[in-house]
């Protein structure tokens, strides 16, 4: 019924036109931005098709005998289109699994998409990981502001936001990224936590010429004095700060809250989604109670992301689950 093979360089038109049109893919999942790493990962996504037309995408690479989708992306899983019903993608899942298994692939690990993310619901695959007998090895607790719901803010960050109205702070729209990078988040996250961003600042600059309409930043300033900034990914109906840093003085500016404010209730106001991002280490055995407090603060409330393991040998028990 189904046919599954390996995605090739000559598919990338066709690839990113079913994510364009999928229930659950976003930008992420676009070849154009899924390549920007690929010297750091050996692709070894999907496509499946029922005659010739594409059913469902499985962004994916290989590491030794292991497939994950994705360990370069904040999610992975099968991509659908709109008609896909559950009973198809159980049969997908489990073609894919016979496909990988077959290709001497013995584990795959699937980072879920957070359901905010999908245009109508659509947790058919992890309904199928749990007939696959799949084990949940990872879960994120992500904080998610709706902005049109009933607003949750408290009078803690109230009194932030205010002292940078109060303090004349403004805020730049900027497709220059290289000044937050250099002047505030590189510093910042080398002095607090030893590491670098995900992103250098020529793979940020790459992606925003990509996709200029989808990567933004935004800068405050104290006067000429760049004092914090965000890097904003959209996504459809959701909007994500990917990166946020500020300078050692934005508890006294409020520079961060005022920013923020700036972007729930006016630039971005009218989507249904400010995604904060978790706030877990440990593979998400630990909560950093601070950071989930202040995202909370904003009246964001959880919702969680899934991680799981399945062996493809487990194909097996897809093959008699229809009643």
């Amino acid at each position: 019924m189904y046919t599954v093979r390996y995605y090739t360089a000559q598919d990338f038109e066709a690839w990113n036109n079913f994510v364009a049109a999928s229930k659950n893919g976003t930008f992420l999942f676009n070849r154009g931005f899924m390549e920007y790493h690929a010297h750091r990962f050996e692709d070894a996504s999907l496509m499946v098709f029922e005659g010739g037309k594409i059913v469902a995408l499985l962004p994916a690479h290989k590491v030794d005998n292991i497939v994950h989708s994705h360990l370069g992306l904040t999610y992975g899983g099968l991509v659908l289109a709109f008609k896909t019903r559950l009973e198809d993608v159980i049969v997908i899942f489990s073609d894919i699994l016979k496909y990988y298994n077959s290709a001497g692939i013995n584990n795959l690990y699937v980072k879920c998409i957070p359901s905010i993310y999908h245009k109508i619901p659509s947790q058919e695959l992890e309904y199928a990981l749990f007939l696959a007998k799949a084990s949940l090895v990872r879960r994120d607790a992500y904080s998610v502001l709706e902005p049109c719901a009933k607003k949750l803010i408290n009078r803690e960050r109230k009194r932030s936001i205010q002292k940078g109205v109060l303090k004349g702070l403004t805020i730049k729209e900027d497709n220059g990224f290289r000044l937050f990078w250099e002047k505030i988040l590189v510093p910042n996250m080398q002095k607090k936590h030893s590491v670098l961003p995900v992103h250098n600042i020529e793979e940020i600059e790459l992606l925003h010429s990509r996709f200029p309409e989808l990567i933004i930043q935004f800068n405050v300033f104290d006067n000429d004095e760049i004092v914090g900034g965000v890097t904003i990914f959209v996504m459809d109906d959701v909007i994500r700060p990917q990166y946020i840093s500020g300078n050692s003085d934005k508890n006294r500016l409020g520079s961060l809250d005022f920013l923020y404010d700036f972007l729930i209730n006016e630039r971005f106001k009218g989507y249904k989604y400010f995604d904060f991002g978790p706030s877990n280490e440990d593979s998400g055995k630990k909560l950093n109670s601070t950071l989930a407090h202040w995202k909370e603060s904003y009246g964001a409330r959880t919702i969680v992301q899934d991680f799981y393991e399945v062996p493809t040998a487990n194909h097996t028990l897809l093959d008699a689950v229809f009643v």
